[in-house]
């Protein structure tokens, strides 16, 4: 489709009327078939978080982060403080509702009310987490109140472009990969190149569908295994999209 033209003949953007921008996150826990999302709490979930990453078999999973591992439940606990009393990014808990404890944490964070952008950031999930149905459905959370409750217009995903653990999952959960910001942050000594993904507002149906239908009962059998794998739901719905 051809850019609009102003009247200079100069390609301008697509309108967006009557915009006026959007709130903040709430700070209410978001509760789904498998899952709770909720602010986090030290006494709530310190013992539990710190639990859940003691049984990682190494350090592994810190590596693409700005701060742990974590030797002690104390210096967990001072860490979490500093995460509890955070506005932007605002974390959360992971809470796995057959257990009732949380297994990890995810934030929504750099906040722009007023062009309708927002990131998910400080995604730090446990091995009790990793690759299970909390684990989607929780990311899917997010994304209903980023979009269905509070009218985003685009929702982020950034992650360091060696991290390929990271870059999957941004692929598998439906974000379209932008490019690479060299040199853009310097952490534990050395240089990250940033790799950005992101979800746009119109781009939501059809995720929306493609989550629900995979989180359904349905498509796990009695072994909890997957019938159906959300990248092959969310491709078909693109494709069908596409010839509407």
């Amino acid at each position: 489709m051809e850019p609009r033209r102003n009247a200079f003949d100069q390609p301008i953007g697509a309108p967006v009327p009557d915009w006026k921008g959007v709130e903040s996150p709430g700070r209410e826990s978001m509760t789904g078939r498998y899952c709770r999302i909720e602010p986090v709490d030290v006494q709530r979930h310190a013992a539990d978080l710190f639990e859940a990453y003691s049984a990682a078999a190494d350090a592994r999973d810190w590596t693409y982060l700005a701060v742990g591992p974590f030797n002690s439940l104390d210096a967990y606990r001072e860490h979490l403080a500093r995460m509890a009393a955070s506005a932007d990014p605002m974390h959360h808990a992971v809470i796995d509702l057959s257990t009732g404890k949380a297994v990890g944490t995810l934030a929504l964070m750099r906040i722009d009310r007023a062009n309708g952008v927002i990131e998910v950031g400080h995604v730090t999930y446990s091995p009790h987490l990793k690759r299970t149905r909390v684990a989607t459905e929780a990311m899917f959370l997010l994304m209903q109140r980023v979009f269905d409750e509070l009218g985003y217009r685009r929702f982020e995903w950034k992650c360091d472009s060696l991290n390929g653990p990271s870059r999957a999952a941004a692929q598998r959960y439906g974000f379209t990969f932008e490019g690479v910001f060299r040199q853009a942050i310097v952490y534990h000594d050395r240089n990250r190149d940033t790799a950005w993904y992101s979800i746009i507002d119109s781009e939501w149906p059809v995720l929306r569908a493609s989550y629900t239908r995979w989180l359904d009962a349905g498509n796990f059998d009695a072994e909890g295994h997957q019938r159906e794998k959300l990248a092959d739901l969310i491709a078909r719905g693109r494709q069908a999209d596409r010839h509407v």
